[in-house]
């Protein structure tokens, strides 16, 4: 597709991409380069921090490197993460200062930061000159207005950040809207650290506009996109794929194995399907009825429920992949009615 296929980073979501997910994402579909853990908070002094974050133990997953991230405005519970990340062989951690829901925000962590550059400021002053290896940012670009970024960027850049994802919104926006990318482009000409792109990749069609307006970005951090098509990383690389027929196979043995893994995981508790239906409100937007698709799932209470929803979805719909975003407007509505 282009002479220097994209890097690609899986974007951290709480509650979904979770350990699990990741494990057996990585072991049926090609195309990530690394993987970001959800958030880590509250982490605790002295040894507890060990137990908090067990997960944490590996450095990788199917070879491609882990990156945990942690939510904070706290200069030592950073350095604690830091320091316990670095202990057990990572070489990176990922600072979030770009969660959008309130209820973070409201505690000026996460994108609640971007308005307070003294804060973030004084934060880096104390942690760059103890941190044991690399601290990027993944942030958006305000909370309440695009220009919130311009008074980060040269202090990201004084700070050495090693590397800064920005999703092209504003907090206050979630994930509606339109994304700006001429604040990209602006933060951009300012920028003298490497940048990676996230916000509203879902298909090659809308990496080959983003490519047009931004050729000299290469690195992509991409969530929802993929969470709707696992293929999508693969698409973008132009690597080989099968046919969508064949492709509704190799989602449904996917699906199957996160499936058992999720049961395992939670020892069959009942919250094993409510992570299961977050899982597939976004994988139904690629199905040619998304709202069929996920209805019978999020009506499902147990097991056999779940599993009876789940072949109904492959038996009588059809895997369209990327190609069914022009859907996502339209099914929204009908699948969070």
């Amino acid at each position: 597709m282009y002479s220097t296929p994209p890097i690609i980073y899986l974007a951290p979501f709480q509650g979904i991409t979770t350990f699990t997910y990741r494990e057996v994402y990585v072991r049926h579909f090609r195309g990530v380069d690394k993987l970001y853990t959800p958030f880590y908070t509250q982490i605790p002094r002295s040894k507890a921090v060990a137990s908090k974050i067990k997960e944490l133990e590996i450095t990788a997953q199917n070879r491609i490197q882990l990156v945990p991230q942690i939510l904070s405005k706290d200069a030592d519970e950073m350095l604690r993460f830091a320091t316990h990340c670095h202990e057990k062989g990572h070489t990176e951690i990922n600072w979030n200062m770009g969660c959008p829901f309130p209820r973070v925000a409201n505690k000026q962590r996460g994108s609640g930061m971007l308005p307070h550059p003294g804060l973030v400021e004084s934060i880096l002053q104390k942690i760059t000159p103890q941190l044991p290896l690399n601290l990027s940012v993944k942030c958006r670009l305000g909370y309440e207005d695009a220009s919130e970024i311009n008074a980060l960027i040269p202090i990201f850049n004084e700070h050495r950040i090693s590397e800064l994802t920005v999703h092209a919104r504003l907090g206050k926006q979630m994930y509606s809207g339109e994304v700006n990318w001429p604040a990209i482009q602006k933060l951009l000409n300012n920028l003298q650290i490497p940048f990676a792109y996230n916000g509203d990749i879902f298909s090659v069609e809308d990496y080959q506009k983003f490519k047009i307006t931004f050729p000299q970005i290469n690195t992509l951090m991409i969530g929802r996109g993929l969470l709707t098509d696992p293929f999508l990383p693969a698409k973008l690389k132009g690597l080989e794929l099968p046919d969508l027929s064949q492709q509704q196979v190799l989602v449904k043995r996917f699906v199957e194995d996160l499936y058992l893994s999720y049961r395992k995981f939670f020892n069959d508790r009942p919250q094993t399907i409510g992570v299961l239906k977050e899982f597939w409100s976004n994988l139904a937007f690629a199905f040619n009825n998304p709202g069929k698709v996920f209805g019978k799932i999020k009506k499902s209470q147990s097991f056999d429920a779940y599993e009876s929803a789940v072949a109904d979805a492959f038996n009588e719909y059809h895997w369209v992949g990327s190609e069914a975003q022009w859907l996502k407007n339209l099914a929204y509505n009908e699948i969070n009615e």
